[in-house]
């Protein structure tokens, strides 16, 4: 998932004017696959619409410290994905459901000002954590630019088979011993591959006079700007073309692992959008087609 694009800027734009229509526009874009995804979280509708609610006040709130290093959806998921882990806190909620549920049930603390940001201790000044902050910030940054690099030559070769691996290991922070299983690839193999992942960044991150010693950090930092980013997340209109199967082999067998057996919450929520817009549809064409040819046959008054 890249940055902010000319028409969300646009849109944005307006909003901050005041343009009602614009914010409607963009609740009526977005809020069928936020529902989607939080109605796979929490159960029951209600409780996903009321969390919507409060996910869209929460946008327009924090609007003035919008970044636009990520586009409108993933910064929507975000404040979603943190209001959900709130709310497991004070419910004391289980899930498990899929690969990302399984090896990761149980959810990293997000507060409530940036999903990277850390509690600041008492005994530390402001300007400590300033500059922290200014720090991890440049490091997730060029963290972003090594791995969107290396996800984009996995897609232009259509090596999906190595990108499945490094999201397995990076994306649900798998074991080299449990994605060996997976994918049915030897273990040796899935430590190479690996290896030269974490080599590739570190090259990218020495470029930018980075530096990461802590091997643990890297790999934890990784999987959040992985999350974050939502980098190997395929287009929702690539989804959409799965759905309607005009796919390509390879490009399918790769959505699919990424829908139904990674697990993709994000990607999976557009899915169950996108099929319900187009049961929707479906279902306005029949209505067409019935009205069309059943008009005729009406009695019409004498």
């Amino acid at each position: 998932m890249s940055g902010i694009s000319r028409a969300e800027e646009v849109l944005l734009e307006q909003i901050r004017s005041g343009d009602q229509q614009a914010w409607s526009q963009l609740v009526v874009r977005y809020r069928g696959r936020l529902l989607s995804f939080a109605r796979t979280k929490l159960g029951r509708r209600e409780d996903a619409e009321d969390i919507i609610q409060d996910t869209f006040i929460g946008f327009l709130t924090g609007l003035g410290s919008f970044r636009a290093d990520a586009g409108i959806e993933t910064y929507l998921f975000t404040i979603l994905r943190r209001k959900i882990i709130n709310s497991y806190r004070s419910a004391h909620a289980k899930h498990i459901c899929l690969l990302q549920d399984v090896y990761r049930s149980t959810e990293r603390t997000i507060g409530d000002s940036d999903a990277f940001s850390a509690l600041a201790s008492d005994e530390m000044t402001a300007s400590f954590y300033a500059r922290k902050e200014e720090q991890n910030e440049q490091l997730r940054s060029t963290l972003s630019e090594a791995l969107t690099i290396l996800v984009d030559n996995y897609k232009s070769a259509l090596n999906f088979r190595d990108m499945q691996i490094i999201e397995l290991l990076f994306y649900c922070q798998l074991s080299n011993q449990d994605v060996a299983k997976i994918v049915g690839v030897n273990e040796r193999n899935i430590a190479v591959i690996k290896h030269r992942c974490l080599k590739q960044v570190r090259d990218h991150a020495a470029s930018a006079r980075i530096v990461v010693s802590d091997e643990t950090q890297l790999e934890d930092l990784l999987t959040q700007v992985w999350e974050a980013g939502r980098l190997s997340c395929p287009k929702r209109s690539t989804i959409g073309a799965f759905l309607l199967g005009t796919l390509d082999g390879d490009w399918r067998d790769y959505v699919d692992f990424h829908l139904n057996k990674l697990g993709c919450h994000f990607c999976r929520a557009n899915l169950a959008d996108l099929q319900e817009q187009t049961a929707d549809d479906e279902s306005k064409h029949l209505q067409k087609r019935i009205m069309e040819s059943t008009v005729g046959f009406l009695h019409k008054p004498r």
